[in-house]
């Protein structure tokens, strides 16, 4: 600017600099100091004066706390993990080991979200080729998991941009700290911005489907057993005992299902 001149500066992502036609931005030097940014788990942003480049800004986010604890709760559950975003697949890698998940989709379009979450329930997780939007361990070795046919997905998000894919999944599960979008499109809604709640959710959920079932189970068996035995007439002169296995009966489901209140929340293993 001292000679009066006017300069025009340019910043952009480094993975769109050398290929838009309207910025043609060569990275020359800087691509091996893109490079090291993004092993670091930063998103590169290159700054160019004049169509020449000027410097390179590294951007991240934080790791949220708690983020490699709730993974592996998940895993405990026997859940695959899965990273979906939109980052560059350097960058993904790099906070995926961070943190443990062994799959990531990177480099997904906030469009794309939602037919990555379809496709998942289509097919589960595939044995593919790396490449952008598509699947493979963290270390960068195509995934070779073949899952059934079909595939129960759960998707965890907070951003506007994750709305239709907590639409698309079997169950979404929003963030309470995230935007109001995100929270009316899915399902379930923690409370807090803890992620170890998204294992402590399920972990409760499968408590409750577990009770449920014993309940069936045992109200079944009860009018299984009693009902041929009233009809044929052994408790016509006492019918105080079919009572008091009706009652038994219901005592039994509201105290089985009592025991929820004491379900341990830390212990996602149950």
């Amino acid at each position: 600017m001292a000679s009066g001149r006017a300069s025009t500066v340019t910043m952009c992502r480094s993975a769109h600099c050398g290929g838009s036609a309207s910025q043609g931005i060569a990275l020359g030097s800087a691509e091996e100091a893109i490079a090291r940014l993004q092993t670091e788990a930063k998103t590169a942003i290159a700054v160019a004066i004049d169509g020449q480049i000027a410097g390179v800004i590294g951007v991240a986010d934080t790791v949220k706390e708690g983020s490699a604890e709730a993974i592996a709760g998940l895993k405990r559950l026997g859940l695959d993990v899965i990273m979906l975003t939109g980052d560059n697949r350097r960058t993904a890698e790099a906070i995926a080991g961070q943190v443990g998940v062994e799959h990531v989709l990177a480099d997904v379009l906030p469009g794309d979200k939602a037919a990555q979450v379809k496709a998942l329930q289509g097919s589960g997780l595939r044995s593919q080729e790396t490449g952008s939007g598509e699947l493979a361990t963290a270390d960068n070795r195509p995934s070779s998991v073949v899952h059934r046919p079909s595939s129960i997905v759960a998707m965890v998000g907070d951003g506007i941009n994750d709305a239709p894919a907590l639409a698309q999944a079997d169950v979404g599960i929003a963030i309470g700290t995230g935007t109001d979008v995100a929270m009316e499109a899915a399902g379930v809604t923690l409370m807090s911005g803890d992620l170890r709640g998204v294992g402590r959710a399920i972990a409760l959920s499968r408590g409750t489907m577990r009770t449920i079932k014993q309940n069936l189970f045992w109200a079944f068996f009860y009018n299984v057993i009693l009902i041929p035995v009233a009809a044929l007439g052994f408790l016509h002169n006492a019918p105080w005992l079919a009572a008091a296995a009706m009652a038994f009966s219901s005592i039994f489901v509201v105290t089985n299902s009592l025991r929820l209140r004491a379900f341990k929340l830390g212990d996602e293993r149950r």
